[in-house]
């Protein structure tokens, strides 16, 4: 259980800091920013508990707000994609359930799963924060560009960090 608890703490710290020292500074053509940070988010244990998650979805968003000075938008999306979350898990439950093994990784649970679960969130918490922060009908045809465009570049971070990241499952096969 430590260890859970020191690992979940590690990779927030590195995700964290990764978003807001690296990410945060990468604006491709002044507008769409790759946000790593809901992939902590995606990362936590498929047992933990709901109200565990919402304060953890809150909590690391209030954290990116802290440092992006954006006023509470990041931590309404995590909430948002931590809600919602738990809903994806049990839509993409396999038909025996989940195992106590299994983490959703793309090694634990296949890259179909993961891409479809990841892709979801991400397009979910993208959606939602580019609405709220742009509060306005005027460039819906810009803020539409920068959900697709920072929804791509964002699922495709993860996934590379996925498998720089995480082992693959060994099989009886070699």
């Amino acid at each position: 259980m430590l260890n859970k608890i020191t690992a979940n703490f590690i990779r927030f710290v590195l995700i964290t800091f990764a978003q807001v020292m690296l990410l945060n500074n990468i604006h491709l053509h002044g507008a769409f920013n790759p946000y790593l940070y809901p992939l902590f988010i995606l990362l936590l244990p498929i047992e933990t508990p709901a109200w565990l998650l919402l304060i953890t979805g809150f909590f690391s968003g209030w954290v990116i707000d802290f440092y992006s000075h954006t006023g509470g938008i990041h931590a309404s999306a995590s909430v948002l994609t931590a809600f919602l979350r738990m809903y994806m898990l049990n839509l993409l439950k396999p038909l025996g359930g989940y195992q106590p093994e299994d983490k959703p990784t793309i090694s634990s649970m296949g890259f179909t799963w993961f891409i479809i679960y990841s892709s979801v969130l991400v397009v979910i918490h993208h959606v939602y924060l580019f609405i709220i922060e742009s509060f306005s009908f005027l460039q819906v045809t810009f803020v539409i560009e920068k959900i697709v465009v920072s929804s791509l570049i964002s699922v495709a971070l993860i996934v590379i960090l996925q498998y720089l990241f995480y082992k693959r499952r060994k099989t009886g096969l070699t």
